[in-house]
């Protein structure tokens, strides 16, 4: 692992201190946690927009040119 600085206000690391004893925890960990959740969200979307292309280049489906104006759209 590596280690990093983070410059953070002295209430807000005495109230994460606080929240992370309270559930078990340490600040290091909380941060690692969320950092973590940040990438892998990051992951399965790009993962999710990989695979959206690569069905569009695969689909046999064909766009023509049919064309709509706004109030078409909007008809009730």
């Amino acid at each position: 692992m590596q280690n990093i600085t983070l410059s953070v206000d002295e209430t807000v690391i005495r109230a994460v201190r606080l929240y992370a004893a309270e559930r078990g925890s340490t600040v290091n960990a909380l941060v690692r946690e969320y950092l973590t959740g940040i990438a892998r969200r990051e992951d399965r979307a790009r993962k999710a927009r990989q695979r959206i292309r690569e069905l569009s280049e695969r689909s046999k489906a064909r766009i023509g040119s049919r064309t709509w104006t706004r109030e078409e759209l909007h008809e009730r």
